[in-house]
C-alpha cells in the first residue's frame, strides 16, 4: 500500500478549511486538468458522515469512474473519505484540521492507496500512481488555499 503525506499552511479559520475540503464544487474546481465531475450520490454542497459520491474523470487518458463514500467525521477537525467502488483495490483518504496558533489552519493529508494486480500494481504505485495523486492532491489543496484565503464560497 502506498501512503502519501501532505500538510498545507492556509491562513483561514480551521472551520473554514474543513468545510471547503468536503464541498463537491471546490473539488470539482481543483480537479481540472483531469474534467473530473460528481455523477451520482451528493454532486454538490457538502458532503457529512455516510454520504457517498460518485466522481467521474480523464486519467492517463482513460474515463474512471469512483465512488467514495464520508466513513468518519468530527468537525472541524477531522473526515475520512474511502473508494467504496473503483479501479483501484484501496482508498482511503483522511483529512485533519489543526489550528496553527495564529488564526490559521495546518491541513493535513494522509491519503493511502493500493492498486489492482499485486505485484503489477506495485510496480504501478511505485513507477507513477503516486506521483500522479501527490501532484492531484497538491492541486487541490492549492485551490483550497486560495479560496480559503479569499472571500470566495462562503
Amino acid at each position: 500500500m502506498a501512503r502519501i503525506e501532505l500538510v498545507t499552511c492556509i491562513a483561514a479559520p480551521r472551520a473554514r478549511c474543513f468545510d471547503l475540503s468536503r464541498r463537491v464544487e471546490v473539488h470539482v474546481q481543483s480537479a481540472g486538468r483531469s474534467a473530473e465531475r460528481a455523477i451520482a450520490g451528493r454532486t454538490s454542497g457538502l458532503l457529512s458522515l455516510g454520504e457517498e459520491v460518485t466522481w467521474r474523470a480523464r486519467h492517463f487518458g482513460v474515463s474512471l469512474t469512483l465512488t467514495s463514500r464520508i466513513t468518519a467525521f468530527r468537525r472541524p477537525e477531522y473526515f475520512q473519505d474511502s473508494m467504496v467502488r473503483g479501479p483501484l483495490a484501496s482508498l482511503v483518504h483522511d483529512h485533519h484540521f489543526a489550528d496553527d496558533g495564529a488564526g490559521g489552519t495546518l491541513m493535513r493529508d494522509a491519503f493511502s492507496f493500493r492498486a489492482p494486480f499485486s505485484v503489477f500494481g506495485r510496480l504501478a504505485e511505485v513507477a507513477f500512481l503516486t506521483r500522479h495523486f501527490r501532484a492531484f492532491l497538491e492541486a487541490r489543496n492549492r485551490e483550497i488555499k486560495r479560496i480559503a484565503e479569499s472571500d470566495g464560497l462562503h
